[in-house]
């Protein structure tokens, strides 16, 4: 069971990365940005659904989140049949997902579409592919933080899919929708590409997928004392 759940997890990591990299290849960012902004910038920049609901609240309901978490694994929410080493490691995963994009951003070169000279800005539009070249910006955009706050969550579809597969369907219908939500907000804002968007929810669910729980392989009874 667990080599096939392994090669599906990895199928389906792989399949996520392809319309990813179509994007990028058709290079449709810059033109999508551009049916959101203008000279004057983004007018859903400071609104207030994009920049304190949907940002603002977004980040605080993503550390709600993990502290029900926390309280998930000193008692059990909702019925939670896993063990409290399994809490304790979706808990943890969950952190380290958190991470992961961060320390990827701070390494980017790439600034945000509100920094662009075409949007009010100062920086020159740079490929974040192009590694450790400048675009006379801030840089340090690429991929979106504030999508991790809900795509950090795929940790639970891992969690919970083997003893609350309903369950599990539900949280990751949930986590897709608001990775979507908080992603269009900060593309309606300036603040990101699409591409950021999706390379930040892909590299939440590769990591997810690559610490995910499964059942170990049970030696083959031989019949022998």
């Amino acid at each position: 069971m667990a080599p096939t759940m392994l090669r599906r997890d990895l199928g389906v990591v792989l399949a996520a990365l392809l319309p990813v990299l179509a994007w990028d290849a058709g290079g449709l960012d810059l033109p999508l940005e551009r049916l959101l902004g203008g000279p004057e910038g983004f007018a859903w920049r400071s609104h207030w659904l994009t920049s304190t609901v949907l940002h603002q609240g977004g980040r605080a309901l993503a550390w709600v989140a993990v502290a029900l978490l926390a309280l998930n694994v000193l008692r059990p929410l909702l019925g939670c049949r896993l063990t409290r080493g399994e809490r304790l490691r979706w808990l943890l995963v969950t952190l380290a997902v958190f991470a992961v994009v961060p320390l990827v951003k701070d390494g980017s070169a790439t600034s945000c579409p509100w920094s662009l000279a075409e949007f009010g800005g100062s920086a020159s539009y740079v490929s974040h592919w192009r590694w450790g070249v400048g675009d006379g910006g801030p840089g340090r955009c690429f991929p979106s933080g504030h999508a991790t706050a809900a795509a950090a969550f795929f940790t639970g579809w891992f969690a919970l899919r083997r003893r609350h597969p309903r369950g599990a369907r539900r949280w990751l219908a949930a986590t897709l929708a608001l990775t979507a939500l908080l992603g269009a907000a900060q593309m309606l804002r300036g603040a990101h590409y699409l591409s950021h968007v999706l390379w930040a929810a892909w590299l939440c669910w590769a990591m997810a997928a690559a610490t995910a729980p499964r059942p170990a392989l049970q030696p083959a009874y031989t019949g022998s004392p």
